[in-house]
């Protein structure tokens, strides 16, 4: 396996709304309501911005490679968004793994490749397509339907938005932790709280959820055997459980205490 499972979490692009809208002199906090607002207009109630204005706070992943499987988040709290995309794209062209994500065509990677239009990340293995290297043409990370990168949220549904689910409910239903006392739109005032760690954290602990839910899709699909997915939960377990970190031990506890 050489298996990269990732998420991002992200805030109001506060420096990209001051120019698009001329609001010089007001507080970032003014001008993400400001946004929101716009938005609220614009789509008739829904306040979420869309991806280009989405700036990227943390990105996190499971890596599973060899005999060993890691999480962690990229670089540290005070990481610039510029270092966390070099950082995660420096990863994937040195390894050249399947990637994998809970709605990353929907909205990690656009979110992603936007950001790094800005911050001018150079990222040419990802970006091939078979130009270059004819083994990228059939099976690249870009293509929808490839398995390169393998949108969970996206394959399980049919490829049909109108059956897609939400990954918590998925993880929850499958006897996953699923969400543990935060969700995405609490981000925001975490973030203007100063409080990092907490959005790292929640971060790596959706990602463990899509790798578990990337097992049980491994093992629904033949690429896993019964023992051999039993193995890898024990793996993740004995890693998570040896970490250190309370969120990583807890997520565990979680994990037994649902088993069914």
């Amino acid at each position: 396996m050489n298996i990269l499972v990732f998420d991002i979490e992200t805030v109001p692009d506060v420096d990209s709304g001051r120019r698009l809208h001329n609001l010089d002199g007001l507080s970032e906090k003014e001008i993400a309501d400001i946004m929101f607002h716009l938005r609220r207009q614009q789509t008739g109630g829904s306040e979420f911005l869309s991806h280009h204005l989405q700036r990227i706070v943390a990105i996190s992943a499971v890596f599973r490679k060899g005999d060993n499987v890691s999480v962690w988040s990229l670089g540290d709290e005070a990481s610039s968004e510029q270092e966390l995309l070099k950082l995660f794209f420096t990863h994937v062209e040195q390894h050249i793994p399947t990637m994998v994500s809970w709605n990353g065509c929907g909205f990690d990677l656009p979110v992603l490749h936007y950001r790094s239009l800005l911050h001018g990340v150079s990222a040419p293995q990802y970006w091939e397509n078979g130009d270059n290297d004819q083994g990228f043409r059939w099976n690249n990370y870009l293509s929808r339907y490839h398995s390169r990168h393998t949108d969970l949220m996206d394959v399980l549904a049919g490829f049909q938005s109108r059956a897609t689910a939400r990954l918590d409910e998925i993880a929850t239903m499958l006897g996953f932790p699923g969400k543990l006392g935060m969700d995405g739109s609490k981000v925001w005032e975490t973030f203007r709280n100063g409080d990092l760690v907490s959005i790292r954290n929640y971060c790596e602990t959706d990602v463990l959820n899509t790798y578990l839910v990337y097992l049980r899709y491994e093992l629904m699909r033949g690429n896993l055997l019964k023992h051999e997915y039993d193995s890898e939960c024990t793996l993740l377990r004995e890693t998570l459980t040896n970490s250190g970190h309370s969120h990583l031990q807890q997520f565990v506890q979680t994990w037994d205490a649902n088993k069914y």
